[in-house]
């Protein structure tokens, strides 16, 4: 782990959460930030507070062609950005069957193919610079899956495959993707879920259950939102980067009881996986 520095920071979904937890600690430890939102007045209080450190902009990122913008603006203007943070994101809470295809596209182009554009749109940047760090915000729901988040897991396990790769093609460039993997975390995460209609149908089914739970507010444990923002920022002193960081005990306990089923599963596919292969 290297000693930290003052280091200057480009953070989508800025306004809310994880988000708008890392742009505060940032700026009250000394560093710079470069913060994305849909509704930059949400900054104003910490824009007087912290003046030319903070660099706010509005931006949709699912609008390809401003996150290309914004992004060209940011680096013009601020020179070298040590650390880009794509956090902008929401969930879309229903049965598969229940979504409907505007929600789904929605939530395909904000959490997947923005941050897919968002992260495009950095590394020429990042290499002409000569390198830098790239956190993508998951989620543990990008390793396992609940009922009623079939399209919000879609996205994770979309990105951290996205991810998994461009993170081997850019290394050479100095350039390192980690992916952050809170579980359920005290933020307005489950205020912000989008619904559609529910079915009936489902009302007794482990999706219902699931429904139940985020309604009384029994659906995993909480982690502090200010503890996993510094876990994210401090994230950047390791070296070599950490591919992936877990918050959360029960995150961890739950990503760690899918990897050993998924294991053990495995291991019992080997006779069929060899009788699959061509004859010499």
């Amino acid at each position: 782990m290297t000693q930290a520095t003052q280091k200057t920071w480009f953070i989508t979904g800025a306004s809310s959460g994880l988000g708008r937890a890392m742009t505060e600690q940032l700026l009250e430890r000394g560093d710079c930030v470069a913060a994305t939102l849909r509704r930059p007045e949400r900054l104003d209080e910490l824009k007087t507070r912290y003046g030319d450190r903070l660099w706010v902009a509005a931006m949709d990122v699912t609008d390809t062609a401003a996150i290309r913008a914004t992004v060209g603006g940011a680096f013009a203007e601020l020179g070298r950005i040590d650390v880009v943070v794509s956090n902008a994101g929401y969930g879309l809470f229903g049965a598969g069957e229940e979504l409907t295809d505007e929600q789904i596209h929605h939530q395909l182009e904000t959490n997947l193919i923005g941050s897919i554009q968002l992260i495009r749109a950095v590394l020429p940047h990042l290499r002409e610079q000569g390198g830098g760090r790239i956190i993508q915000v998951s989620s543990e729901g990008g390793q396992i899956a609940y009922p009623n988040f079939s399209l919000y897991h879609a996205s994770k396990w979309g990105i951290e495959g996205f991810v998994e790769s461009v993170a081997q093609e850019v290394a050479s460039f100095g350039i390192a993707i980690t992916l952050a993997e809170p579980g359920p975390t005290a933020t307005n995460f489950a205020a912000g879920l989008v619904s559609p209609a529910p079915m009936a149908v489902y009302d007794k089914t482990p999706a219902g259950d699931v429904r139940r739970a985020v309604a009384n507010g029994t659906f995993g444990g909480l982690s502090d939102s200010d503890k996993v923002a510094r876990a994210m920022i401090d994230s950047v002193d390791f070296v070599p980067a950490p591919k992936r960081q877990v918050y959360g005990s029960e995150a961890w306990q739950r990503i760690g009881d899918a990897y050993r089923e998924r294991l053990a599963d495995l291991v019992s596919q080997r006779t069929v996986a060899a009788s699959t292969d061509a004859d010499a």
